[in-house]
């Protein structure tokens, strides 16, 4: 027995050193192409899928199968984790500090199996709304405390960040050269590349990831403090430090959909306090709809009125984020049980969607789906109990605004995801237990769940296992939803 079979001694899997020191291991972890590490693992040891589910822990055999044919991927640190040590791959071949089975520094690891490199983000409960949209959702939820030196330099948010890859690290870090290089050639440059930033940001954080958008987005917010204090005219500071106010929303945005919902509230603060310093309502708008959208999602359909009606009224008709705001108090008067209130809502989000000029974006944070009905129709005729009326509407929505190939390329997969959770769940209303679980399987094909997407996904659940208890799908469902789940929930 080698040395690393003695070290993990008790551990389920070690792959062996011939297959570790192949050249097509070794290009494999050094890409961290995982569909072709499982592939090599399961060829050249003979370990069935259940058993590489078992090495690596909080894994179905289903995930197995879908990893190696490339229909899932894996992205969560904490899932790399798992892999490196349900196999006995040195932290070193995928890019990482070395594993505690390897017999490293005892500061290498907390014994949780979470470096300790993770400062700055903590897991802990946190206690739902008992009424809330999941009352069937795992409730260990990460919360990501915000290190206040962040707030002051770069390199301190670097520290923060936790595992971050080299690709992550190296993008933030370039972004910041590239600020530091045209500041010292025009100082009144940089409130122009900021707005670039913020429309780069607006489509990343729909697209990818929240935690890698999260991290990145942390590094260039910390170094916009600097930039303001090296701001040239009045005009452009005050520029700049709106900007810094749009950074923070999109944090707010990144940090809602991880589930970690106090850091949301504080950069949603932090971005109304700037956007009413520098006398620019919209962005206020933006941070109500944020507060707004995690009311919903946590099951307080008043709160979420109250911040819908507030940022209307911060607003003007004609705004995108002012139709949006009128169809998320649609909505949540839907939740609530408010049919007449959500009829009122429905006409508003109407009219203010016949006052949209032309010309406005079709995809990213900024945009809105231009369809015949406002958004949020579909879910709220769902919340009523229309399910007929929320099946049609939610199948318009698909074929009209996620279309395949933007699907392809990208284009709004958590909110795809949703859409498709909200047409299972209207589905299961009209006793389509088929076409329910079918929708709902596809929903959780994705890398990139977010924290709503979760909420919706543990509805399904709920309602599955009320109407169609004994069913076999309602439990294959259940084992797909748990797996899901590890993602959010231990997101790095």
């Amino acid at each position: 027995m080698d040395e690393r079979e003695t070290r993990r001694a008790g551990y389920p899997l070690t792959i062996p050193d011939a297959l570790l020191g192949s050249e097509a291991m070794q290009r494999a972890c050094a890409t961290r192409n995982f569909r072709e590490i499982f592939r090599l693992v399961n060829r050249r040891t003979g370990s069935s899928h259940a058993v590489i589910a078992s090495a690596v822990g909080k894994m179905t055999s289903a995930r197995v199968s879908d990893i190696i044919r490339g229909v899932r991927g894996i992205r969560g640190q904490q899932v790399i984790e798992r892999v490196a040590d349900g196999f006995g791959i040195p932290g070193e071949m995928l890019g990482m500090p070395p594993r505690p089975w390897e017999g490293g520094s005892p500061e290498d690891t907390d014994g949780t199996g979470i470096g300790r490199n993770n400062v700055g983000t903590t897991l802990t409960s946190e206690h739902e709304n008992p009424d809330s949209l999941d009352p069937g959702m795992p409730r260990h939820v990460e919360v990501v405390s915000v290190d206040r030196r962040a707030f002051f330099s770069a390199s301190a948010a670097a520290l923060t960040l936790g595992p971050m890859s080299a690709t992550q690290l190296d993008r933030g870090r370039r972004v910041i050269q590239a600020l530091d290089v045209m500041g010292n050639d025009s100082p009144d440059t940089i409130a122009d590349s900021l707005g670039e930033l913020i429309d780069h940001y607006a489509l990343s954080v729909s697209a990818k990831p929240p935690a890698e958008v999260y991290d990145e987005l942390l590094m260039v917010r910390s170094y916009t403090n600097r930039i303001l204090g090296n701001s040239g005219t009045l005009r452009r500071r005050k520029d700049a430090n709106l900007a810094t106010g749009w950074l923070s929303w999109l944090l707010g945005i990144a940090a809602c959909d991880m589930g970690a919902h106090a850091a949301a509230h504080l950069w949603c603060a932090e971005a109304e306090r700037r956007s009413r310093e520098a006398g620019e309502p919209e962005l206020v708008g933006w941070s109500m709809l944020t507060r707004s959208m995690i009311a919903y999602y946590q099951g307080e359909p008043q709160h979420s009125v109250t911040f819908a009606s507030q940022g209307q009224h911060a607003t003007s008709m004609g705004t995108v984020i002012h139709a949006k705001l009128a169809a998320q108090e649609m909505r949540a008067a839907a939740m609530a049980g408010d049919a007449e209130g959500m009829g009122k809502s429905w006409r508003y989000a109407a009219k203010a969607m016949t006052k949209l000029p032309s010309g406005i974006k079709m995809t990213g944070t900024f945009s809105i789906a231009l369809a015949e009905d406002p958004p949020y129709t579909a879910t709220s005729l769902m919340l009523l109990g229309r399910f007929e009326e929320a099946v049609s509407a939610t199948n318009r929505v698909i074929q009209t605004h996620y279309r395949p190939d933007a699907r392809q390329s990208g284009e709004k997969p958590s909110g795809y995801a949703r859409a498709l959770l909200i047409l299972a769940l209207a589905q299961a209303g009209n006793g389509d237990l088929d076409e329910a679980v079918s929708s709902g399987h596809a929903a959780l094909v994705s890398d990139q769940l977010a924290w709503p997407t979760m909420v919706l996904a543990g509805k399904l659940n709920q309602v599955l296992k009320r109407d169609f208890a004994d069913a076999r799908q309602t439990a294959e469902y259940y084992a797909r939803y748990l797996e899901a789940s590890t993602l959010i929930t231990h997101a790095p």
